[in-house]
């Protein structure tokens, strides 16, 4: 089997380079199976090799978590990754573009070889996920949507959104789950209205919409998941608002098949809710990839011409949100597959009035 490694050096014909610097620690941790703190070092590919660059302080901990992988331990990684250029003759060196300024100054100013910044060169190898990835992520898809189900049991007025939060993120952790991928939203009433408004001492009350949107590692691959439940009949307004997002949720999952564009599944949802009235609600993207990252490729959205492909796992997360009043939003984690889709995301998708 390619290795991954190898899977980056046949992208180095393609792009007209001979080596490649790797310093975003998912991309390490991808290509490598271990990571360092970012601006502590780098992996360095080239058409002959592959050596990991860092320090004293990673030295025993990577020896056990990538026994095989050459290392280089120094305090001047930069000069480290000159000198292995040097030595292995190569002449053009593509970059991400995580790596700082003065560490681009700094490489622009010393090495003998070209540089090139280049990005979602990595990235775009980590879309399709291997089949010991979809096992993981099954797993923290099912993790999460069973303790997103048991916050429903325990969410009532008179909680604090913050509070909700950190009973929702101690569940996970006690099941499992080593921590949150990103921020836990807990919106209420007006609140949930901001799409990425942040948990607060806000005290929830009754006749409010509550979103929740969550994300867990497991084995270091995250799920991403949205539900919006009422405290209380939200009355019939909002009763058809939720509908429609369920609706276009619906189709927009129904499109998300191997050689549909971003745009394509986009179009699918926002031209539903355009037909409902609510076109101008809708504010954001449709989704985007999960796996190591909360936000990774492929891109759905208006526009974007990133073509779905199998063993994707991509969100579909339609909302709606009115300025000062309530915001709807209902998200899933979807694997793209061989003949159409799975919805890997089990919690219930109906409103929920608590």
């Amino acid at each position: 089997m390619t290795s991954r490694i190898e899977r980056l050096q046949a992208q180095f014909a393609p792009l007209s380079i001979d080596s490649f610097l790797v310093s975003s620690a998912s991309n390490q941790q991808y290509l490598a199976g271990a990571s360092v703190e970012g601006g502590d070092g780098y992996l360095l590919v080239t058409a002959k090799r592959a050596v990991f660059i860092t320090d004293a302080r990673y030295q025993s901990e990577l020896a056990a978590t990538m026994p095989d992988m050459p290392k280089i331990i120094t305090r001047d990684y930069l000069k480290a990754v000159e000198e292995v250029l040097e030595a292995d003759d190569a002449t053009v060196l593509g970059l991400e573009d995580s790596l700082t300024l003065a560490e681009f100054d700094w490489l622009d100013e010393h090495l003998m070889s070209d540089i090139v910044p280049l990005a979602n060169v990595v990235d775009q190898l980590r879309q399709v996920k291997e089949p010991a990835e979809l096992a993981v992520i099954r797993r923290a898809t099912a993790l999460t949507s069973q303790g997103v189900t048991a916050l429903f049991d325990v969410l009532a007025p008179g909680m604090t959104e913050r509070k909700a939060a950190q009973w929702l993120e101690r569940w996970m952790q006690d099941h499992g789950a080593t921590g949150p991928s990103f921020g836990t939203i807990v919106a209420s009433g007006v609140r949930s209205a901001w799409p990425h408004g942040q948990a607060s001492d806000k005290v929830m009350a009754t006749g409010e919409l509550v979103t929740i949107d969550c994300g867990f590692y497991v084995d270091g691959y995250t799920s991403d998941l949205t539900r919006t439940v009422a405290l209380g009949d939200p009355g019939v307004d909002l009763k058809a608002a939720y509908q429609a997002v369920q609706t276009a949720q619906e189709k927009i999952i129904a499109a998300t098949n191997p050689g549909a564009t971003g745009d394509e599944i986009d179009h699918a949802g926002r031209d539903f809710l355009t037909e409902q009235g609510y076109g101008d609600a809708f504010i954001h993207g449709t989704g985007h990839g999960i796996g190591l990252d909360i936000h990774e490729g492929p891109n759905i959205g208006r526009g974007w011409p990133d073509v779905m492909a199998a063993n994707e796992v991509v969100t579909a997360e339609p909302g709606v949100y009115f300025a000062g009043k309530d915001g709807i939003r209902i998200e899933d984690d979807v694997l793209v597959t061989e003949t159409g889709h799975e919805v890997l995301t089990t919690a219930p998708r109906n409103l929920i009035i608590l």
